[in-house]
């Protein structure tokens, strides 16, 4: 039995991964969230005898060491995170604390026994773009934004943790992930909400910005096979999708596919933090996956179709 702990675990991403570890009966997996943002109906753990849930702060050492040395676990996925583009330049002292959770994170794993760690970095760390995709290896990570910089940071840590102590790591760099599941701040999830009740989407300047969405089930099968494989082990890899769409095409997109009759409004841009492209290379993600992705209006529609989306 594989002992497991997933950092966050009440979140979109962490939440989903968590269930599906726990689908394999040889997993016993514990999930800590501090539920600042998290919420525990996406973590349904009734019926489900290895998977267990604590409320906890990773950025208390007090509380995640006894998690840590209460089970003994031999991987970790770190993505206990403040996120959130308005949230995380709103609050930036508080994204920089979470560079506690990731040094306490990393110091338990190193002196309890645990294999290896999984990373969840992100595209912001990129900054502007330089070159498009996106590349792990050519693109310089750029941005001077406090969430960027914690995550940029995280990722010198598991370096250098397995420089200097041989602890396993894998990276990975999510850009914008989309499902049933998103809470209503991320883009995707906020417009089909407001389209389905007939309200105006509101859009961050005049829309040309460009994003790329990665349907859930792609981010979650790419990781769990880095898991499961040994692949990617002290690497980074991208975790997202290399479709290209506007921010005020994909608003058009959401309008068309729920049939409302909704506006589109302009406000003014976001002063910082809204980088004009985001596109990564996902040739390595794709080696993981060996599918084809999810196509973005096959998951919206699929969003639409799940009883788990609340307008």
């Amino acid at each position: 039995m594989a002992r497991i702990l997933v950092t966050g675990g009440a979140g979109f991403i962490a939440s989903e991964l968590a269930l599906r570890l726990a689908d394999d009966p040889g997993n016993e997996v514990v999930v800590v969230d501090n539920l600042l943002t998290g919420d525990l109906r996406k973590l349904p753990v009734e019926g489900r005898r290895n998977l267990y849930f604590i409320k906890c702060d990773v950025n208390r050492y007090e509380d995640i060491s006894a998690v840590f040395f209460a089970h003994r676990f031999e991987f970790v996925f770190h993505y206990a995170a403040v996120v959130g583009v308005k949230r995380t330049i709103d609050n930036p002292v508080m994204v920089l604390r979470d560079v506690e959770g990731i040094r306490n994170v990393l110091d338990l794993c190193k002196n309890t026994g645990v294999q290896r760690i999984f990373f969840s970095s992100s595209s912001e760390v990129y900054g502007e773009p330089v070159e498009i995709p996106q590349n792990e290896r050519t693109t310089p990570l750029n941005s001077k934004l406090p969430y960027a910089i914690v995550k940029n940071l995280g990722e010198a840590f598991m370096r250098s943790y397995h420089k200097e102590y041989g602890l396993s790591y894998t990276i990975f760099r999510f850009f914008n992930t989309y499902g049933p599941k998103q809470s209503k701040d991320f883009v995707v999830s906020k417009f089909i909400r407001s389209a389905l009740e007939g309200e105006d989407l509101t859009i961050y300047g005049d829309g040309s910005q460009t994003r790329t969405f990665c349907y859930i089930d792609d981010n979650i099968d790419a990781c769990l096979r880095a898991f499961r494989s040994g692949l990617v082990e002290n690497d980074v890899v991208n975790i997202g999708s290399d479709q290209e769409i506007s921010i005020l095409d994909l608003a058009r997109t959401i309008i068309e596919l729920t049939g409302s009759r909704s506006g589109i409004v302009n406000v003014p841009p976001l002063e910082e933090g809204d980088m004009t492209r985001r596109m990564p290379d996902i040739a390595r993600m794709r080696d993981l996956l060996g599918r084809d992705l999810v196509p973005l209006h096959a998951g919206i529609e699929r969003i639409l179709a799940d009883t788990r989306f609340i307008a």
